[in-house]
């Protein structure tokens, strides 16, 4: 990417460049630019400011002729014209005369493949520290035959002015696919980077015959893959870093006909109130020199980093290479997987710990993307809400959601995946009467499910939703895997349950058009919906 320089994106008139600093250059500079303080045993703590999350609402895609045709338009994915765009880019460039800014190149896509080069040129060294944790470091002098690399303009100290740009707010998140190239502005949240490139990622590899998955990925001793899908909390990255697998990836996972590989170089875990018992890997990485902690707690007295402050947010964040994790595949690539995971936080407490689910409810479950908020995580939210979001992954599918499902589709079939639908959520009633599900008990039923021991174990069949869940489970409770029997009463389940698959078929008829009338989530067919 050498070949590629700052003027050829139109960047001008800089004060001075900082080509591809390493770790612990970064970290000097973004201390003495006081950008960050150094906690106790080295990761860097930072502050987002004002938005201490994703601005779903500020992200827009160029409507431009190259990708017009291709693009999944909608409430998700909200265009921007051509000339807005251009008085944007030409602002933000001028902003950037006079300054400092930091350069990294390097790539996504684990496999040589499919691999893509990224630049992100950033006005601060934590946010190019960010950016050289999450993607792939090349070899020395590596240019990937120098191809034109995805692009980010990162200018987090720049507004856009809405009534001129077209923007919902100061904050905004562009993507042009035509030109390869990403503006983000208004925001710190350095999570902007990281999903515009798996947006990107999301966009081109389809085209290629290439799923793209808002997941994680593992690896046996036996070389079995296994892949977990989900949102953000219900355990994508806690469940598939753990010492008896070696992890593949811990977000973002392509899937080829030759297997999986990680899009990124890095993991961007949840840390509020990180466990060193229950999730002892990625613990260890928040007390480790090159981690950025985002928005945790932090004591200015001590140096000590607080893991269960949320007073900033509920949202911290811990952003470290891959590499820190122990058990962790170096080249990011595994074979085909024989297990599919999809992880879902119900916290309306009617949906089992984990069921078998056909290849149909399999796709169905995809596009519905299902998971609950819980009171208190947000303003406004009182009790239990139901959240659906296509493929798991809705913000970050620049295609419709059918596109990935047909994909899905065609790889469950080809390589007979077994899916499962894991519920890490509450158990015993709802958020706020009953429990949330133990993970060693989510633990015990993946291996029990990778090792096949729940294939010969009795099934029964949820009345409601149709699921097959499994009657006994080694080191699991039985009561726990039958979600009835866990509520102290029975008809508050089933109203609970019927409320709930009530939810799932609104949202399918919404997003995919007429289903057919059925008594359980499970006959709801995308099939004969979507096309699929």
């Amino acid at each position: 990417m050498a070949q590629h320089t700052l003027e050829d994106h139109g960047i001008r008139n800089i004060k001075h460049v900082y080509w591809n600093l390493p770790t612990p250059l970064l970290v000097e500079e973004a201390i003495s630019r006081r950008e960050g303080r150094l906690a106790h045993h080295g990761p860097l703590v930072v502050r987002t400011g004002t938005h201490t999350g994703r601005a779903p609402n500020d992200k827009f895609i160029v409507r431009e002729p190259s990708s017009a045709a291709h693009v999944g338009w909608g409430k998700v994915n909200r265009p921007m014209e051509p000339a807005q765009f251009e008085g944007l880019r030409r602002r933000m460039l001028a902003y950037f005369q006079g300054r400092d800014l930091f350069v990294q190149d390097c790539f996504a896509g684990a496999d040589p493949s499919y691999r893509v080069p990224v630049r992100v040129v950033t006005e601060t060294a934590w946010h190019s520290l960010f950016a050289r944790n999450m993607f792939l470091q090349g070899e020395p002098g590596d240019t990937a035959s120098g191809e034109h690399p995805f692009t980010v303009l990162h200018a987090p100290g720049f507004q856009a002015i809405p009534e001129i740009d077209g923007t919902h707010s100061e904050a905004f998140i562009v993507l042009h696919f035509g030109e390869r190239l990403i503006l983000i502005g208004g925001t710190a949240y350095a999570g902007e980077i990281k999903k515009s490139i798996f947006s990107m990622m999301n966009y081109l590899l389809p085209q290629l015959d290439v799923l793209t998955m808002h997941s994680s990925a593992n690896v046996g001793e036996q070389g079995d893959v296994a892949i977990f899908f989900g949102l953000s909390g219900t355990g994508k990255t806690t469940l598939s870093t753990e010492p008896t697998r070696q992890l593949v990836g811990d977000d973002e996972i392509g899937w080829s006909e030759t297997g999986v590989f990680n899009l990124e170089g890095g993991c961007y875990a949840k840390a509020i109130r990180l466990s060193a018992t229950d999730e002892p890997e990625i613990y260890q990485t928040t007390r480790q020199f090159g981690t950025v902690l985002e928005n945790v707690g932090y004591d200015s007295a001590t140096g000590q980093p607080d893991l269960d402050d949320a007073s900033l947010t509920e949202n911290t964040r811990a952003a470290y290479p891959v590499t820190h994790v122990p058990n962790v595949i170096r080249n990011g690539m595994a074979g085909h997987p024989q297990h599919i995971f999809m992880l879902t936080a119900d916290a309306f407490g009617v949906l089992p710990p984990i069921a078998r689910l056909t290849p149909d409810q399999a796709i169905f479950h995809f596009l519905s993307g299902y998971t609950a908020k819980v009171a208190g995580t947000e303003e406004g939210v009182t009790e239990p809400q139901a959240t659906f979001s296509a493929c798991f992954g809705a913000p970050f599918m620049a295609l419709p959601s059918q596109d990935y499902a047909k994909l899905l589709k065609a790889r469950i079939a080809a390589h007979e995946v077994k899916v499962w639908l894991v519920n890490t959520g509450w158990t015993g009633g709802p958020y706020g009467v009953g429990t949330r599900m133990k993970i060693q008990w989510t633990r015990a039923l993946l291996h029990a499910a990778m090792a096949g021991t729940l294939d010969t174990v009795p099934m029964v069949t949820d009345p409601v939703f149709g699921l097959a869940m499994p009657t006994s489970c080694p080191d699991v409770p039985a009561a726990v895997l039958i979600p009835r029997e866990t509520w102290a009463d029975g008809a508050a389940y089933d109203a609970q349950a019927k409320k709930v698959a009530a939810l799932f078929s609104e949202n399918f008829q919404a997003n995919y058009g007429t289903v057919p009338a059925a008594g359980t989530a499970a006959d709801l067919l995308p099939r004969q919906a979507t096309g699929v």
